[in-house]
């Protein structure tokens, strides 16, 4: 049966898109992945006839193909669409990228609460991306998310150039530490999925 990961914050700048590429790119050897790229800008839909690895397509139907792949990761655009309460019912995880500011924090709040009237708080996880080396105000922020009771992942997503160029170089391969942040975030989404 398909699994449904949807990535979702209101706020843009926060890297979802960059995110999806690379956990979807992190799955393709061993899983049939697809992406659904929502998003207006169409970022990843761009590059559907270059990524020959896994699917990325802004067709929804495919959210009806489920035996067809083993992961769809579905790309948000930057604010809350209408759609957004019907695919975070339809979500087996639904991942929430935040740049740890007070501006993410505040943003957050949105999206938060439609997971909770959901009921859906124990299906999402917020993911710490972009993250700036030598700071306390990750701590901080992580310390303000508790009051939301949704889990924070244990793996913070470096603000790495790797990352960004990763989309160009499929996937993360030559530069250890964001390799290593891919594979223990992949794990934490496969764990959370069980």
């Amino acid at each position: 049966m398909t699994k449904k990961i949807l990535i979702t914050h209101q706020k843009g700048g926060v890297g979802k898109s960059t995110l999806t590429f690379n956990l979807a790119q992190n799955l393709c050897n061993n899983s049939r992945v697809a992406i659904l790229d929502m998003d207006l800008q169409g970022s990843l839909a761009q590059l559907s006839s270059i990524v020959k690895e896994f699917t990325i397509t802004t067709d929804r139907f495919i959210l009806k193909k489920h035996n067809e792949f083993d992961f769809i990761f579905i790309d948000t655009p930057p604010y809350l669409s209408n759609e957004l309460e019907s695919l975070i019912q339809i979500a087996d995880l639904i991942l929430i990228p935040t740049k740890a500011g007070v501006l993410d924090l505040m943003a957050i709040k949105s999206t938060i609460s439609l997971i909770s009237a959901a009921n859906k708080q124990s299906s999402a996880m917020i993911v710490f991306n972009m993250v700036k080396p030598n700071t306390t105000l990750t701590k901080d922020i992580r310390e303000s998310l508790k009051s939301f009771k949704i889990k924070v992942a244990n793996t913070h997503v470096s603000d790495l150039v790797s990352f960004t160029r990763s989309i160009l170089l499929k996937g993360v391969k030559e530069n250890n530490k964001a390799l290593r942040q891919m594979d223990n975030l992949t794990k934490e989404v496969l764990t959370s999925l069980l």
